[in-house]
């Protein structure tokens, strides 16, 4: 990955799906590859996102499913001294946003909830994201199941 060409964003536009017709791939390479993507989420909130959608197709992953993992190794090459850095006088105001898509899994369309937390106005302290539990009718109810959780 040392000389592969570096990406502006972790993940394509396009969702992942379960892509049972595609070309398998070693399972342990994979789950080994997404596993060290989730240790980097505690420091790099910028690739959480992508990597749960990564994390949910380690069972059967094709050669689909390991590109977009290779797409945020080559966007972290690019930015590799990013980070999370508070310095002391943070101030002690929690601002807190949620949102989630509506049914944007396309194999069971469950939708996907996002949160973030803020300390002072503009230090992050803690940031999700999550299939939900329950298959949702509206972008409504989608919402209020991500403010609840």
């Amino acid at each position: 990955m040392t000389s592969c060409d570096s990406v502006g964003t972790p993940m394509a536009m396009k969702h992942l799906d379960a892509n049972l017709s595609g070309t398998p791939v070693d399972q342990m390479k994979y789950q080994s590859m997404v596993g060290a993507l989730m240790y980097l989420t505690t420091s790099r909130r910028d690739i959480v996102h992508a990597t749960c959608y990564c994390a949910r197709y380690q069972a059967k992953p094709t050669e689909k499913h390991l590109t977009a993992v290779k797409r945020i190794f080559q966007y972290l090459k690019d930015t590799i001294n990013m980070g999370l850095w508070y310095p002391k006088d943070t101030g002690f105001e929690l601002t807190a946003f949620s949102d989630s898509d509506h049914a944007g899994c396309l194999d069971s369309r469950k939708s996907t909830s996002g949160g973030i937390q803020f300390l002072g106005g503009d230090k992050l302290v803690s940031w999700s994201s999550r299939k939900q539990d329950c298959t949702l009718m509206s972008s409504v109810e989608a919402t209020y199941v991500s403010l609840s959780a």
